[in-house]
């Protein structure tokens, strides 16, 4: 049926049902209670890329890829919906759907409103994408919900607002990711995909739904989910596919030889009443649908009606069965409703593997590239966004054009997909992944340069060297002055070690306030001529250390120096001997006033780090090693892969058993350079007043040659006794213990000793002991885990790739202190912009302004500023304040906090503030979650706050979002 008859059909509907009908549980179908129910769920997986690029699947090219055309799904459902009010169907990711909105006529959109009104087109998770939950960091995946829910809100009102969370294809689940549903609001969450044994254990103590009690630090039930296993992935039983990608024989009921009615029903309530048989109540759901279905919508519905008349025809007979078209929402009040008491959980879904051999782990390391480019994105989304805020609409619109932020924010939304950031998806979709971030940064540096200019009070040309990891930077290698700017988007003061490529010797670098900075100038080393070949030609690295006030910058202005004639190059002096192996002193290493790291002075490898601050000493082994990847053998063709990690044995070989070193040693940075082969290095170093050690790897192009599939990891060996006990964080928030061979929902049968042992590493991986902890901080997403006691890994893969990883000794006790404030400025890591200087003033006799900070005063140490931006109109913006440590974690960092609002920022004034959900999308005096019994009791529903704004109190890992009308108050 063509769309050009929506407008004829939607007011034949309004005769049909005669007005609006109410949204949310209270448009349910009517139910059987003393049958079962069976909800048949209409729905349509869309993937947001993956084997075609979004667009090609939005608008169906490339077909001889993947037969799918989102667009042309919802053309053929919004008819079909239309024509009968019994009807309903689900839309999860919004990408597609604003996309197809923004194409529709007014007839049509009023038609679709009509039916969202009414509860028959349901909205279910509704963010930008249906994210993937291993890889992606809780700041991003905060905001995708936040992006697509936005738009539901806006389009739809409080019918548009989705009640139930619905991850039916990412590869695994995370606590940290049920508990920001919860916090969003979510009555419920249903998931496709968890381990085999897992389900088959759920299945027989019918427990496939239960409540999740998804954070140790949160009171109850602010972060429990009530939890469901969908029975057949998100799949339909099988024999019961209509679509038109499906081969399964359509319900004939006519007069025909071809009458299948008899068998089919039989089938069917066979069907039903097997799969009842793992679920606690008189209701089950399957699953109507699958990967871009629904393209021809009638194929489905008109087999559907007959499924359900037939079926139902058979309750005159006898049957207690009753099928009834519903959705996601309603078949959640049901289980509600049932007044039951549910068991919870405490743990998450990880590894996921869907068979003995099958374990994805792979997808936690895949595409690193991406995985990076990803993680800086956000961080410079985050700047984009709150320089936005602080410069007002001189940010959008100035000398450096009109722009905004939601360029950016988009491509963030699209590249948080579970085939997206997960690595997972095919290399010319990965590269338009890419593509699209790489638009919304050049939408927001135009937002960056005009917010500058606006508050520095200086129009420069302002550059963004995006290639300083290799040491590439066109202005700072020719010029002979330049100012670097240093952004800080934490809201506290930071300092930050800048190294910039220079073909000088000699360099003068100044502070704001006129002090002379210390510097030092060191050659390039050999590892990055070889990663950046061509792209650049500094022969040297610049490097001081910069102070940034919170939320402000600081400007440096760096100048070259004559050259002192000093022959020869004082450079090459400050390379130490570049002794063989053996002949160096057993305390060979680098120091500085917190850490001394000691290498082994036969293998050049290291062997001991200690905390002079605390006189800790622990014995650490570091090397890099690689796993045989299996091709598939005789008890499995599996071979590993892009989604499935899996080595055809548990040993892991050395790359080499020593490396060849050299070192430099200055008042600044001191190095040891480590070469085990000619793909694989490292850096080791160390800043002066650093209390963590730097380690810059670069692997790869990975060899093939000898047919030999290779998974590379780093290693750290210890003689710390962690009883099988390893710790990974959960999307860079909350901490999980991990246990070596064990699942603690299940005993587990291990058919894969290191895949089934790895875990998603977003932010860090740690061991202890009773008293000392080695924590490992990553600057992306990757798969971790811990073979032997007192030992722990990092995979690394990649044609080319290089990365850091921050290393630090603490005690036990101390070490949150430590890892949650680095981890954080890691992941929002000052943003360095160049100038030449000398540029002409913003207005008439402005002055140029060196520094800056839009806070009145630091916020304390655990708190975090995790939200500072624009929300719908320019004075209106969005902001959240997270307590970034957990319960009991640390002595002082666990404390709650309390904050004045009113009197944070220094450019706006608040002239009205509304405290919301995580989400932004509903009021938070307005959000009523269902309530759910556990063994433990019914934990209701904390009655909210009256809101105070001068005094914001923060409970440990809470987070609390707030819609405010601004004043700005920066002098222009």
């Amino acid at each position: 049926m063509a769309l050009l008859a929506v407008g004829g059909l939607l007011w034949g509907a309004a005769l049909l049902w005669g007005g609006a009908a109410a949204c949310g549980y209270e448009s349910c179908p009517v139910t059987k209670p003393n049958m079962l129910n069976v909800h048949l769920i209409p729905h349509t997986h869309d993937d947001v890329g993956w084997l075609k690029t979004v667009d090609q699947y939005f608008f169906g090219v490339r077909n001889d890829i993947q037969h799918a055309g989102v667009q042309y799904i919802l053309d053929s459902v919004i008819p079909e919906l239309l024509a009968d009010p019994s009807k309903r169907f689900i839309y999860v990711e919004v990408v597609f759907f604003a996309r197809w909105w923004g194409l529709q006529t007014e007839a049509t959109r009023q038609a679709v409103r009509q039916l969202v009104t009414e509860g028959r087109l349901e909205f279910v998770n509704g963010g930008w994408c249906m994210n993937d939950e291993a890889a992606a960091h809780y700041s991003a995946v905060i905001d995708q919900m936040s992006l697509g829910l936005h738009f539901l809100k806006e389009t739809f009102g409080e019918c548009g607002r989705p009640r139930v969370a619905w991850h039916i294809d990412p590869f695994g689940h995370s606590r940290e990711q049920a508990s920001l549903f919860a916090q969003m609001g979510f009555d419920g969450f249903f998931l496709g995909r968890i381990d085999y044994q897992d389900k088959a254990n759920r299945e027989a103590l019918r427990e496939m739904e239960q409540l999740w009690r998804a954070s140790r630090s949160l009171e109850p039930p602010a972060a429990d989910l009530f939890t469901g296993v969908l029975p057949n992935g998100y799949n339909p039983p099988m024999s019961l596919c209509w679509d038109q990608s499906c081969s399964d024989d359509p319900v004939v009921d006519d007069d025909s030889d071809e009458n299948n009615v008899q068998s089919l029903v039989a089938y069917f309530l066979g069907t039903a009443s097997a799969q009842a048989r793992h679920y606690r109540t008189n209701h089950i759901a399957m699953t109507m649908g699958s990967d871009f279905q629904y393209e021809n919508a009638n194929l489905w519905y008109k087999n559907m009606d007959k499924l359900i008349k037939h079926v139902n025809a058979q309750q005159l007979h006898g049957s207690h069965v009753h099928v009834l078209y519903s959705t996601p929402s309603c078949y959640l009040w049901e289980l509600n409703q049932a007044n039951l008491s549910w068991s919870l959980k405490h743990d998450d879904f990880f590894p996921y593997a869907d068979g003995p051999h099958q374990f994805w782990t792979g997808y936690f390391t895949s595409r690193p590239a991406l995985k990076r480019y990803e993680r800086l994105s956000n961080n410079f989304l985050q700047v984009c966004n709150q320089l936005e805020v602080l410069a007002g609409t001189q940010a959008t619109t100035g000398p450096y054009g009109h722009s905004s932020s939601y360029q950016l924010r988009k491509a963030m939304g699209v590249a948080q997909h579970h085939d997206a950031v997960s690595g997972t998806a095919k290399q010319h979709v990965t590269n338009d992944y890419a593509k699209q971030l790489s638009v919304g940064w050049d939408a927001c540096q135009v937002v960056v340069s005009n917010a500058l200019a606006s508050i520095g009070g200086s129009k420069e040309n302002f550059v963004f060297c995006t290639y300083l990891n290799i040491s590439v930077c066109p202005l700072t290698e020719a010029a002979h002055t330049f100012e670097v700017v240093v952004y800080n988007p934490l809201p506290r003061p930071v300092n930050q070690n800048i190294r910039l490529p220079v073909n000088g010797s000699h360099y003068s670098v100044t502070a704001p306030d006129g002090q002379v900075v210390l510097n030092e100038v060191i050659p390039v080393s050999s590892f990055t001529q070889g990663v950046r070949r061509d792209r650049g030609s500094a022969v040297n690295e610049l490097v001081f250390q910069a102070s940034a006030p919170p939320l402000g910058y600081s400007s440096y202005t760096v100048s070259k120096v004559p050259s002192r004639n000093r022959a020869p190059s004082k450079l090459l002096k400050r390379l130490l001997d570049p002794t063989l192996p053996g002949k160096r002193s057993p305390s060979w290493g680098i120091q500085n006033e917190h850490l001394r790291v000691l290498f082994d002075p036969q293998t050049g490898l290291l062997k001991e780090i200690q905390n002079l601050d605390k006189s800790i000493s622990l014995p650490v082994s570091q090397n890099f090693f690689w796993y045989n990847a299996s091709a598939g053998n005789n008890d499995n063709s599996q071979a590993s892969g892009a989604y499935i990690f899996r080595p055809n044995n548990s040993e892991a070989f050395p790359i080499s058993k020593e490396a060849h070193t050299s070192r430099v040693k200055t008042q600044v940075v001191q190095e040891v350079y480590q070469n085990f082969s000619s793909w694989c290095s490292q850096v080791v170093r160390l800043h002066a007043g650093q209390p963590y050690i730097e380690l810059e790897w670069t692997v790869g192009p990975i060899p093939i040659s000898d047919d030999l599939g290779k998974e590379i990891i780093s290693r750290f060996d210890t003689d710390l006794q962690t009883d099988g006990r390893f710790y990974t964080d959960s999307n860079g928030r909350e901490i999980l213990e991990r246990r070596r061979d064990y699942r603690a929902t299940w005993n587990l049968s291990q058919t894969e000793p290191v895949a089934g042992n790895y875990y998603p590493v977003n932010s860090r991986i740690y061991i202890k002991d009773q008293k000392v902890q080695l924590t490992v901080l990553t600057d992306r997403s990757q798969g971790g885990s811990s073979m032997a006691d007192g030992s722990l890994e990092l995979m690394h893969d990649g044609l080319v790739v290089r990365g850091r990883h921050l290393i630090l000794l603490d005690t036990a006790e101390s070490s949150a202190e430590q890892h949650r404030l680095l981890a954080q400025q890691e992941f929002m890591a000052p943003q360095l912009v160049l100038t030449p200087g000398g540029g002409p003033p913003y207005q008439p006799g402005q002055p140029s302004l060196k520094q800056f900070s839009a806070l009145r005063q630091a916020l304390p140490s655990n708190v975090h500023l995790l939200t500072l931006a624009q929300w719908g109109e320019p004075d209106s913006i969005l902001i959240r304040l997270e307590h970034q440590f957990e319960r009991g974690e640390s002595v002082n960092g666990s404390l709650p906090v309390t904050i004045n609002l009113m009197n944070l920022f220094s450019t706006f004034k608040i002239v009205t503030v509304q405290e919301m959900n995580l989400a932004a999308n509903q009021k938070k005096e307005d959000v009523r979650r269902l309530n759910w019994q556990s063994g433990t009791g019914t934990a209701k529903n904390q009655s909210v706050r009256k809101l105070d704004p001068t005094r914001i109190t923060l409970q440990p890992m809470e987070i609390r979002t707030f819609l405010a009308e601004i004043q700005q108050e920066f002098p222009r």
